[in-house]
């Protein structure tokens, strides 16, 4: 009988041992020249713009993945420029693992709520956003997402309700909502109609006709958006700055929401190739707003994640290749970082809640308070 239990555990080490062996992947390791880092500067003023760019999904080990894919182990991703970096704890109200809808829900309204919830209390009290909240210091507001604008990132940063899956309501949330301008994918979900002050776009050549005192929808998939059909992250997110910089006008004060949804997506599927396509558009797009605001001293730039996805391990070097492996399909609970440069961003080092976000921003949005008439 004990020599039946022994072979039976032999047996089941080997086959353990065998798929995770089977469930490893290579990826070549990079060589290419490395961006400098920046400086934090002593500003004297609080930040006029500040742009927030969540990488969905991403967890640290995605990062040191693409630092050493993109470039070799000396390589500085863009969240490597950033002077400033903190631990950002992530759980929902009654849960260690948190979904988007609650995740974001803590960094758009400082109040922890549950999974699927978006901008609402765990009771389902409607609780003021960013954008919301910072309407009234004079600032005007936009996302960015390359899924559905209706998706649970970038809806909490305008909806309020029970499920985020309810998204024909998420989306006529939007459109009575007072983001200025909201780029992505959603055709599917929105019922689009040109008014007097809103006008839905499907190409952003579009922008060019649209008088910046009015409201934008621009709706590139039916869905979220396909790599070789739609826009990217880093387009969508030059095109938004753009419309936002000439619409602030007198007061000059903006947000800026842009998330690389689809690193989350990848993640899930443990598609490790497709999921550094997507962390390259998003690196790109943060090294993109850093340049910008590296030239300015009113600019904050804030980059985190909502959770892990995948369980993203990196194992060891195997040649010219780095070995990594998957260990989840879904949420992990491993830890995220945020990453800061500009005025203010000393607020985000050390480890911080979601929902401090919320009251970090909001805080420094009120110190820049402008009056002028938007």
């Amino acid at each position: 009988m004990k020599k039946v239990l022994v072979i039976a555990a032999l047996l089941i080490i080997s086959a353990i041992y065998f798929f995770q062996y089977n469930d490893q992947e290579k990826v070549k390791i990079g060589s290419s020249a490395s961006p400098e880092k920046l400086t934090q500067r002593d500003y004297q003023d609080p930040p006029k713009k500040i742009i927030l760019l969540i990488g969905d999904g991403m967890g640290l080990n995605h990062i040191l993945l693409g630092r050493i894919a993109f470039g070799g182990p000396e390589f500085n991703m863009a969240m490597d420029r950033m002077p400033v970096f903190g631990i950002v704890t992530t759980h929902s109200v009654d849960d260690l693992y948190t979904d988007s809808a609650a995740s974001a829900t803590a960094w758009n309204t400082g109040f922890k709520t549950k999974n699927r919830f978006v901008g609402v209390t765990v009771d389902k009290e409607p609780k003021k956003n960013i954008s919301e909240t910072i309407k009234d210091f004079g600032f005007i507001s936009g996302l960015v997402a390359t899924s559905s604008v209706t998706h649970a990132t970038p809806a909490a940063q305008y909806a309020h309700t029970d499920s985020r899956y309810k998204e024909e309501l998420i989306a006529q949330q939007l459109v009575e909502s007072e983001i200025r301008i909201a780029l992505g994918g959603g055709t599917e979900f929105f019922e689009q109609e040109n008014k007097q002050d809103l006008f839905f776009i499907e190409d952003l050549s579009e922008l060019k006709n649209i008088s910046t005192d009015s409201r934008v929808i621009g709706l590139f998939a039916e869905d979220g958006i396909e790599r070789s059909e739609g826009p990217s992250q880093i387009v969508m997110t030059k095109a938004a700055l753009k419309f936002l910089s000439s619409a602030a006008k007198d007061c000059n004060n903006f947000f800026l929401m842009s998330e690389g949804s689809q690193i989350d997506w990848e993640s899930h599927d443990n598609k490790v190739d497709e999921m550094l396509v997507e962390l390259k558009d998003f690196n790109e797009t943060i090294n993109y707003v850093l340049d910008y605001a590296a030239t300015r001293e009113d600019t904050l730039v804030i980059v985190s994640s909502d959770h892990e996805t995948g369980g993203l391990d990196v194992i060891k070097q195997s040649g010219d290749d780095v070995v990594i492996g998957w260990t989840s399909g879904s949420h992990t609970l491993a830890p995220i970082g945020i990453f800061a440069y500009g005025p203010g961003a000393e607020n985000f080092s050390g480890k911080i809640d979601q929902t401090e976000i919320y009251k970090i921003i909001t805080e420094l949005a009120s110190e820049a308070s402008c009056s002028a008439d938007q």
